[in-house]
C-alpha cells in the first residue's frame, strides 16, 4: 500500500492539513514542526501523487522553460521551438533565466510562481538528485541535458559521445592528424563537455592516433571569447593543430576569429568543427561545420511528454529519450567543396 498523508500525519503527530502544507511548501508551519513532518516523509518514503494533484487542478495553460544562459543561441533556438510546440497545444511558455545556480533552479521547480504554471521544462546545471525528488517538486517537470541521469522524471538528452565521435571522425577522414580540442570543463556543470571529450578520445583511439595533451584546452564557459583565447594559446605551439573540435559553436566562432587575426586560413591551415548548429554558424565566413541536434524534435518531445503527464496519459515510470542529430558539413572543414545541401549526414538510428 502506498503511504498516505494520514500515515505521515500519524508518524509526525500532526494533522493531515499540516502535512499538506509542508508538502506544498506553504509558509504556515513552524520550523520545528516542518522538520518533524519532513523526517516522517523520508522515513515512510511518502511521494505525492503529482498526476492526481494536477488532474484536480484547473489548467492554467502556461508552461515554464528554465534556461541557464540567455547569451548562448542554442538555448534561444530551442526556446523558439518549445514556444511553437506549446502553442500548437494551446499553451503559453514562460521563459525563466536561472543563471545555472542551484538556488534559482530550485525556485523554478518548487518556488517560482507555482500557482502560475502547469509544468516545467528544465535544463539544469546545478541541481542535485535530492532536489528533484517528487516530494520536493511542486509541478511536473521534463529534464533536458546531461545532468541528473536516473532522476524520477522524463529526460531528453543528446548522445554527445557518439556525436563527438562523428565530428572527430570527419576531421580524421579529411587527413587531419594534430587535432585540438576546445571546451573541456572540470566542474560539476561540465558533464556535457566530459561526454564530448570521451567521444573525441574514442574516435582518436579507434584511428590509432595519440591525443596530445598540449592540444587540449579548457574553457570556463562556452562563449566566443573563450574560444578565441583558447585558439590563441594553441597557436603558440610548435607544431600547432591542423584541426580543432570545439564543444559548441560559439567556441568555434571565437576560434575562427582568432585564426583570422593570426593570418591562418580556415580550413586550409586549420579546420574547425563546432557543436549545436546555431544559425550564426550558417552565415559566418567561412560557414561552420557543426553537429546539429534536432532542436524541433527536442521541443516536440519535451512539450508532449510534459502535457501527457499533466493529462494523466503517461502514468508509468520516467523514461530517457534521445533525439536525432547529424553532422552538417560546411566551409570550415571542406572549403569551397561545401555545397548547398551542406553535406548532412543522416541521423543515427536509436
Amino acid at each position: 500500500m502506498a503511504t498516505t498523508l494520514k500515515d505521515v500525519a500519524e508518524r509526525a503527530g500532526v494533522s493531515i492539513k499540516t502535512v499538506s502544507n509542508v508538502v506544498r511548501d506553504l509558509p504556515l508551519v513552524a520550523p520545528e514542526t516542518r522538520e518533524r513532518v519532513r523526517a516522517a516523509i523520508e522515513q515512510l518514503h511518502y511521494r505525492p501523487n503529482l498526476t492526481a494533484r494536477h488532474l484536480r487542478k484547473a489548467r492554467l495553460g502556461v508552461l515554464a522553460l528554465a534556461i541557464a544562459d540567455l547569451d548562448i543561441p542554442y538555448f534561444s533556438e530551442v526556446g523558439k521551438a518549445v514556444i511553437a510546440a506549446a502553442a500548437a497545444e494551446g499553451y503559453t511558455v514562460l521563459i525563466d533565466y536561472t543563471g545555472g545556480t542551484r538556488d534559482n533552479e530550485r525556485h523554478v521547480i518548487n518556488g517560482l510562481r507555482p500557482h502560475l504554471i502547469d509544468g516545467v521544462i528544465l535544463s539544469p546545471l546545478a541541481l542535485e538528485m535530492e532536489d528533484v525528488q517528487p516530494s520536493h517538486v511542486r509541478v511536473p517537470i521534463v529534464l533536458l541535458g546531461e545532468r541528473l541521469f536516473g532522476a524520477p522524471w522524463d529526460h531528453i538528452v543528446i548522445d554527445n559521445v557518439s556525436a563527438a565521435r562523428l565530428a572527430t571522425n570527419h576531421l580524421i577522414g579529411l587527413g587531419r592528424r594534430r587535432i585540438g580540442v576546445i571546451g573541456l570543463q572540470d566542474t560539476s556543470a561540465g558533464e556535457t563537455a566530459r561526454q564530448r571529450w570521451r567521444g573525441f578520445q574514442e574516435a582518436m583511439n579507434a584511428a590509432g592516433m595519440p591525443v596530445d595533451p598540449a592540444l587540449v584546452v579548457e574553457a570556463p564557459s562556452f562563449h566566443r571569447v573563450n574560444g578565441a583565447e583558447a585558439m590563441r594559446h594553441l597557436l603558440t605551439l610548435h607544431p600547432g593543430p591542423d584541426a580543432v573540435f570545439c564543444f559548441n559553436d560559439l567556441l568555434a566562432l571565437g576560434a575562427m576569429r582568432a585564426l583570422h587575426q593570426a593570418g591562418r586560413r580556415v580550413p586550409d591551415d586549420v579546420a574547425v568543427v563546432g557543436f549545436d548548429d546555431i544559425e550564426e554558424g550558417h552565415f559566418s565566413t567561412p560557414s561552420l561545420t557543426s553537429i546539429a541536434p534536432d532542436k524541433w524534435e527536442i521541443a516536440r518531445l519535451a512539450v508532449s511528454l510534459l502535457l501527457a503527464r499533466l493529462r494523466g496519459e503517461r502514468t508509468g515510470p520516467p523514461e530517457r529519450f534521445q533525439p536525432p542529430y547529424w553532422l552538417v558539413v560546411r566551409e570550415s572543414t571542406v572549403g569551397a567543396a561545401a555545397n548547398s545541401t551542406f553535406g548532412a549526414v543522416a541521423p543515427p538510428q536509436l
